[in-house]
This record gives C-alpha cells, structure tokens and sequence, in this order.
C-alpha cells in the first residue's frame, strides 16, 4: 500500500496539472504617511483544470538571510514588521475559488497615527494557504495530498523622501572556486533593489571574461554576501576585475575594483 502524506509548498504558482494558484502581484508597494490607509489590489487565481479550492488570508514576517534568501517568521516578531497594519475585508478572509475561477482581494494599510518607532520602511508577508488538501501521485506513483501556500511580500515606506546608500565592503578572488566574492551593505533606511554588474579583463591579453549581471534584493541594514562566477576558465595572467552595484540612482553608484594573478 502507499504511503499518503501531506506537502505544504511557500510561494508555488503550479505544482501539478491537478491544482494550483497563481498569485498576482508578488510584491505590493505601499507609500502612506502617518494615520493614513490606502488600498491596493492582488489577484489570486486557481489555475486547477478540476479541483475547487478553499483558501484563507493569513499574515506573517519575513526577512532576508546574508544570502538573499527567504526566512520566514511569525507575524509582529520582527521590529520591522507591519503585519498589523494590514487588513482585507472580512468576507475575504476565507473564500472558495472553482477551477479557473479568479478573486481580487483589496489590501489595505492603516498607519498607526501614533508610530511605534522611527523605521522608514517596514515589511509583512500576507499567504494565500489552501485549506482542503487535495489528492495526488508523486514522482514515485505514491498517494500523496497536497496543500498551497503562496505568500505576498509587502512594503511600505513613509511618505518623505529617503536616500540610498550601499556600501562595497569587501571583494575578493576566490582562485579555488574560480569567481569572485562580494559583500555589500544596505545602509539606506529603506528596502534596496538593484543589479550588479561585472568586468573582468586580462590586462596582459585585453581580453574580457564574460559575466552576466546578478540581480539583488536587500533590507535596511542587510549585510549581502554574493558570489560572482567566471563566464569562462580563466587564462593565466593578470586581472583587473571592476564590480558595479546599480541601485537605482544615477548618480551614487557603487563601485568596487581588484587586482588579482590567476596562475
């Protein structure tokens, strides 16, 4: 007999042909001043060809690790956080979407008239989790169900005009792994997104090693640990290698330069 176990899956748009949901947008912007609300549409979706879902709206915290990726936290844990601020309507805290059927959902932001702190930013996560577990076979031809869950990151910011800062703090060649090491701060009070671009040139030969731009994310205060490969196996020689951080204002990019030998 097979085994029947249950999955629960964070932020899947489609896991099977037999249920799914797509979420729409990923991130929501917020821009209010103190004792003010405004109100901002997502669409959420079931993309099932079959199966009826029942979901509920539920909020939670999250920030970024050194890496960039995910952690999750319980909702108003985090000194950041703006989980309770968020509303939607009552009706739509829990609902049921047939196969194909669509739903938009009003989120709206109630600022405290009264801050709690003196933060620019703050952040929550608002999940869309399936409530009815549905069947299905894994890979395996095993009896499995299986339970969505997609989250919503929020963002909001104060209404005055912040500036941007990152700082490169370290860049190093890493001759085992073939590629550069980054570290960089966000020392805004605000969430940073950027792209980082790279030239690597063999100042003996002048030929350019092929690197494609890496794409970040960060918080107030993250402190970024990247790794930027090689596009190709280095000849051996001298190296110039100059690193670009674009963060979205033309005139404060970040710009960090090494010398490293390759032999």
């Amino acid at each position: 007999m097979n085994n029947i176990t249950f999955l629960f899956y964070f932020l899947v748009i489609q896991i099977s042909a037999q249920t799914g949901i797509s979420v729409s947008p990923p991130r929501v912007y917020f821009d209010s001043g103190s004792g003010s609300s405004s109100t901002q549409k997502i669409t959420v979706t079931n993309v099932s060809t079959k199966n009826s879902l029942d979901l509920a709206v539920s909020l939670g915290d999250w920030q970024y690790d050194q890496y960039g990726e995910n952690m999750m936290h319980a909702a108003n844990t985090l000194k950041n956080s703006c989980a309770s601020w968020i509303s939607v309507k009552k009706s739509d805290n829990y609902f049921t979407l047939a196969p194909g059927e669509r739903k938009e959902l009003d989120v709206t932001i109630t600022v405290p008239a009264i801050a709690k702190d003196t933060l620019s930013s703050h952040t929550a996560l608002l999940y869309i989790s399936q409530m009815n577990p549905v069947d299905d076979v894994d890979s395996k031809g095993a009896n499995i169900k299986v339970s969505i869950r997609s989250g919503i990151k929020i963002f909001h910011k104060s209404a005055e005009a912040v500036t941007k800062k990152v700082e490169i703090k370290d860049l190093k060649f890493d001759k085992a792994k073939s590629n550069l090491a980054l570290q960089f701060e966000n020392q805004s009070s605000i969430w940073v997104d950027g792209k980082i671009s790279t030239e690597i040139i063999n100042t003996s030969t002048g030929k350019k090693v092929p690197v494609d731009d890496i794409v970040f994310y960060t918080l107030p205060g993250d402190l970024r640990k990247i790794t930027i490969p090689m596009g190709s196996v280095l000849e051996k020689g001298s190296y110039n290698a100059s690193v670009m951080i674009d963060y979205g204002d033309p005139s404060s990019l970040e710009i960090g330069e090494l010398n490293f030998n390759y032999e």
